[in-house]
């Protein structure tokens, strides 16, 4: 009998006030969906990060003829046999080094033909103009520093260059907009409580005869206050089920169709639908508790008699 009166008095409050009901759904979905979407977005970013640092190299550029003229660093000339062996000896005896690959100017040229043999500088070039170069592996790509500073400034070597610098870029940018999305989904957390609390008051004081009658047959402060907590409780919930369809919908659209072609490229390693579906269950249990704590907070001042 108990538990019918709870759910019938949770209908009653829900159709009372439809519209901040409708509100606190609205602004519940959007900040958890925000939320999920901040999660999923700094597992994407760890992914990316594992995934392209494991394929970035450090190079050095060896210095040739044309450098000797431009280039401060290779004032001595372009690099001699007796240079190249001594670097290369080195870099085999580097620990952080996981292996070494080395590209000949013809090579360098032949490579720059096939990506940019239409552009019209690519007419111009000759293979001596190409720099020497080693492809260096890096068994921990934040090493970087330790190849940098054992062969930047050596006689013969023009410049050691780091790929995952060009990285840190791309991932401070995504970085920012994790951080932004966090900022905006805690303005609609705090939206989304302050309508709980105002709805489940209105609620509460468009029943307050109810509660008196209750109070004076002696019912416990928790049972006058389950209703209402139970109302917040399942907006709240309606809300969280609406920002999980968000979020599949999202992967859905935006990543499987959306961004298919650089799935299909391995330009991305995205993250997949089991990182979804792991953050659902987060989101309905926020999605149910958060409501029902702010409704519970609120009423034990305002139906203290």
């Amino acid at each position: 009998m108990r538990a019918q009166f709870v759910m019938s008095e949770i209908g009653v409050g829900l159709r009372r006030n439809l519209t901040m009901t409708f509100a606190v759904v609205v602004s519940v979905a959007l900040s958890l969906a925000l939320f999920g979407g901040s999660l999923l977005m700094r597992d994407q970013v760890s992914t990316m990060k594992g995934y392209w640092y494991d394929k970035v190299n450090v190079s050095i550029f060896l210095c040739n003829k044309s450098d000797a003229e431009s280039d401060p660093n290779c004032a001595k000339g372009a690099a001699t046999g007796e240079q190249k062996k001594q670097i290369e000896t080195d870099l085999h005896k580097m620990g952080v080094i996981q292996n070494v690959t080395h590209e000949s100017a013809d090579e360098a040229y032949k490579h720059y033909k096939q990506q940019f043999g239409d552009s019209p500088l690519a007419s111009s070039l000759t293979p001596d103009q190409m720099q020497e170069s080693y492809r260096i592996k890096l068994k921990d790509p934040e090493k970087y520093q330790v190849v940098a500073t054992a062969f930047s400034g050596r006689e013969g070597v023009q410049s050691v260059q780091d790929q995952k610098g060009i990285l840190e870029n791309l991932f401070g940018l995504l970085n920012g907009m994790n951080w932004a999305a966090l900022a905006v989904m805690a303005l609609m957390l705090v939206v989304a409580l302050m309508l709980i609390v105002n709805t489940v008051r209105v609620s509460a004081f468009s029943r307050r005869r109810e509660t008196g009658i209750m109070r004076l047959v002696g019912a416990s402060s928790f049972y006058i206050q389950m209703p209402f907590i139970m109302e917040a409780a399942v907006a709240g919930l309606i809300g969280a089920f609406v920002a999980c369809g968000m979020l599949l919908l999202g992967r859905y659209f935006i990543i499987d169709h959306g961004l298919a072609l650089a799935t299909k490229l391995n330009l991305i390693n995205f993250v997949g639908w089991d990182a979804v579906l792991a953050k659902l269950p987060l989101v309905l249990a926020i999605g149910l508790l958060m409501p029902a704590l702010a409704a519970f907070f609120a009423l034990r001042k305002y139906l203290k008699v």
